[in-house]
């Protein structure tokens, strides 16, 4: 391996008091436990770009079951590689055992470390990448390593940076240091081997650079447009994560153009091979409504996030054809995006509640009830990002707050009962103060089908002695 360039820390700007209070519990442990602990990745990255990181990922030299006998908060997650979750409330601090390279194949020699290098230029005599074969994807990843080997086995060289614990140092094996200086995106070995291994690379590495501002590297740019059809072979359940952190990253109108110069989006999502204005507008306002916050508030939820895509494409109203058609078993159709029916059916709630918020007058006894709808709070989050009526949402913001200290209108008590309990002299339904009904005893019907007060030896008025 190449000898890392090591800066000390009065030569960067990484700073404790800039890092998750958690991350740094994390850290510390380990490295008191003699384990190498690192900050690791993009949350670096953004440190030293004087950015606030989404997340604080960290990376050891301590195996998953070692770091589960130091916090009994873990939790150890994953089949092609083991991680540590480690939670703090509803914070996740995600803790990784360096990992190593592993040829798939077992005919397939080990890579030496030298041929592990960060790619500049196209090898003299290199194949085209198509002749990669198909069997060298990554397919399993648990096996561990060093943490010079772990750096090579990331996607890009700013993504490759390491924070030290225990020195307050920071570590450069892949030359991202002075790839951040550049603002240049590229990738840690030849990305037309990378993106054969791992598709999603080359989604990342548009949505990275329009996050950052930064360009993308000539052999990325190569290779992405001689393996774009790949990306139709990845998991769509991972590219529909993919989507949520773009359109949660406040940058997701860049992003989107991006992805759709490098013709990723069309692959994806046919519907947005050419995206109207109203596509751009809709992304252009959920970008200033996340930009308002330091983190992503919770009222960005899946479905408003989906919601900001569907809507302005009509994707939203359409229903399968056929007889086989099922109202309960139908989904939206997406592109290859698996969109939750549950998220489909919270947003066409919402967009019928709409409506009703934005009416200049209501009914009182309406107005009083629209609060306590399940639809309504993502209404009221559509109405703020999307629509352009601030006093509506003003008004509905007021009345939200009031609803925790209102009951709903259908379990308020009626005005006539509440009356009669507090009747003066009139004792607690169960007797035992709790104002619990008490179950009333069945009476018991005498003589099916006889006259009133002819019970069996009765002696009530009209019997016969």
């Amino acid at each position: 391996m190449p000898d890392p360039v090591i800066i000390p820390r009065a030569d960067h700007p990484i700073s404790r008091r800039n890092i998750d209070s958690d991350a740094l519990r994390v850290l510390y442990r380990l490295h008191e436990h003699h384990h190498q602990a690192f900050l690791v990745g993009g949350s670096v990255r953004d440190l030293i770009l004087g950015r606030r990181p989404k997340d604080f990922d960290v990376g050891t030299s301590a195996h998953p079951h070692q770091i589960k006998r130091l916090f009994r908060n873990c939790w150890i997650i994953g089949r092609r590689f083991r991680l540590a979750h480690i939670k703090f409330g509803q914070k996740t601090i995600e803790v990784a055992t360096f990992r190593k390279n592993v040829p798939e194949s077992p005919a397939d020699p080990p890579a030496e470390p030298e041929s592990v290098v960060v790619a500049t230029a196209a090898p003299p005599s290199a194949e085209p990448a198509a002749a990669v074969p198909e069997q060298h994807r990554v397919h399993h990843d648990n096996t561990f390593g060093t943490a010079e080997e772990d750096a090579f086995r990331r996607d890009f060289t700013i993504n490759g940076l390491f924070y030290d614990i225990g020195t307050h140092a920071v570590i450069d094996y892949v030359s991202g240091l002075a790839d951040l200086e550049r603002k240049l995106i590229r990738s840690i070995g030849d990305p037309r081997v990378r993106f054969v291994e791992d598709p999603v690379r080359m989604f990342r590495a548009a949505v990275l650079g329009a996050r950052l501002g930064f360009d993308l590297d000539r052999l990325v740019l190569e290779a992405t447009a001689e393996h774009r059809g790949l990306i139709a072979k990845a998991s769509p359940a991972r590219l529909l994560e993919e989507y949520y952190k773009v359109l949660r990253s406040g940058y997701a109108q860049a992003s989107f153009e991006s992805l759709g110069r490098l013709r990723l989006l069309e692959l994806i999502t046919p519907e947005l091979r050419h995206p109207s204005a109203a596509v751009w507008d809709s992304l252009a306002r959920l970008d200033r409504y996340r930009q308002g916050f330091e983190s992503a508030p919770p009222e960005l939820t899946n479905t408003m996030l989906i919601g900001a895509l569907l809507v302005p494409t009509g994707a939203l109203n359409r229903r399968p054809h056929g007889a086989d058609a099922d109202p309960k078993k139908e989904r939206v159709s997406f592109g290859m995006l698996p969109v939750a029916r549950k998220d489909i059916e919270r947003l066409r709630h919402a967009m019928q509640l709409l409506p009703r918020l934005t009416e200049p007058e209501l009914p009182p006894r309406v107005a009083r009830s629209l609060p306590h709808r399940p639809a309504f709070d993502d209404a009221l989050t559509w109405l703020e990002v999307f629509g352009d009526a601030p006093e509506a949402v003003e008004r509905w913001k007021h009345a939200k707050q009031q609803r925790a200290h209102q009951p709903h209108p259908a379990h308020a008590p009626h005005p006539a009962r509440h009356a009669a309990g507090e009747h003066a002299g009139a004792a607690p339904a169960d007797g035992d103060g709790t104002g619990t009904r008490r179950r009333r005893r069945r009476r018991r019907r005498r003589g099916r089908g006889r006259s009133a007060g002819s019970g069996r030896g009765g002696s009530g008025p009209g019997s016969t002695s």
